[in-house]
């Protein structure tokens, strides 16, 4: 897949976030939200950055999925060692595949879980991170 030199949506979506539409990141954007339907790892997108024809350093991956997780358009979820970051920043449920190290976000009815215990007083949610690890019978 070649990235397209102007890609509006992707440069709308960046501006919308406060982010200025670098190149790089019109890059990193375009194919995160174009072709990605399950949470990546920094690694995952820079093999698949390459393998599309964007030449940028790991460290350049990293550096913009955090830019992006600043700006509110991923979200980052650490299970064990990894980070993931997943273009539904909203609160939802995850999936793990522990044998395939993969991280599937999924919803209410899927997992049955709905309720949030009580808060303790004078706490509030800043954020839900549900998931539940699966492994193979």
């Amino acid at each position: 897949m070649q990235i397209p030199e102007i890609d509006e949506v992707t440069i709308a979506r960046l501006r919308k976030a406060g982010l200025r539409p670098t190149r790089r990141r019109r890059e990193l954007a375009h194919l995160l939200f174009s072709s990605c339907k399950e949470a990546v790892t920094a690694e995952g997108l820079h093999s698949f950055a390459q393998r599309n024809g964007v030449k940028v350093s790991l460290a350049t991956v990293y550096g913009t999925l955090h830019s992006f997780c600043d700006a509110g358009m991923v979200r980052e979820v650490s299970i064990d060692s990894g980070r993931y970051f997943d273009i539904n920043p909203d609160n939802h449920q995850y999936f793990y595949f522990e044998d395939e190290r993969r991280l599937v976000g999924v919803t209410e009815a899927e997992t049955g879980l709905k309720v949030m215990p009580p808060l303790p007083e004078g706490r509030r949610i800043s954020r839900v991170d549900v998931v539940v690890r699966l492994r193979r019978d």
